[in-house]
């Protein structure tokens, strides 16, 4: 999209989701329709336009409910530095993360690991008040289960890796998950317990991550 106007890359954005909904809308695997990621929180490169106070992410909720109006559509925020209003405002159901240590970037090349320090009860609460408040769900759409290092992990060492996601910071994981009281979970990194069996003969994660779904 770079070299077009505000307009035409709205368009481009609005006939990608047409394409995809069309597409896939009748396949049993849809449960939902997540429509952006975090749109109300500034992290990454997005075009200024992406910050308009929600009026695109109106015009995409609305096609993609005229395409397929039976299934919810589900709009995420930060679970760790947000209040989950705005999401609630839109969607049919909130989806938020859940990251428990990461590494926080200042600027290129300086930052630091970083445990975030919200207690589980910090998700109950706040979901508690969405559905109080705006009678809607919330679920967790990502439960951290890999490694956040500096630069994308796959240029990153095992050893670097596993500052931030080792088999005791799994099932760590899971346990504050369980005790936040919330019953949805998607869970990030199938791929990366794959990679560590596969190439790094670390089949640990993959194992314990099987335990979940028996």
């Amino acid at each position: 999209t770079e070299g077009l106007s505000k307009d035409e890359q709205q368009e481009k954005v609005l006939e990608y989701v047409k394409q995809v909904v069309s597409r896939y809308k009748d396949s049993p695997a849809i449960r939902y329709w997540q429509i952006e990621n975090e749109p109300f929180f500034r992290f990454g490169e997005c075009p200024e336009w992406y910050y308009d106070g929600g009026k695109f992410l109106q015009k995409e909720i609305d096609l993609v409910k005229s395409l397929d109006p039976d299934r919810k559509i589900v709009i995420s925020d930060s679970g760790e530095q947000s209040l989950w209003i705005k999401p609630a405002r839109y969607g049919d159901i909130v989806g938020v993360t859940m990251y428990r240590k990461v590494w926080f970037h200042i600027i290129d090349g300086i930052g630091f690991y970083y445990d975030f320090p919200l207690p589980p009860v910090s998700y109950f609460k706040k979901a508690g008040l969405i559905n109080k408040f705006f009678q809607k769900d919330v679920i967790c759409i990502e439960l951290q289960a890999e490694p956040w290092t500096e630069s994308i992990y796959a240029d990153a060492s095992v050893e670097e890796q596993q500052k931030t996601m080792d088999l005791d910071q799994f099932e760590k994981n899971i346990e504050y998950a369980k005790a936040t009281g919330m019953d949805t979970f998607y869970l990030w990194g199938v791929e990366w317990w794959y990679w560590m069996k596969e190439t790094q003969n670390q089949p640990e994660i993959w194992q314990e991550a099987q335990k979940l779904f028996q």
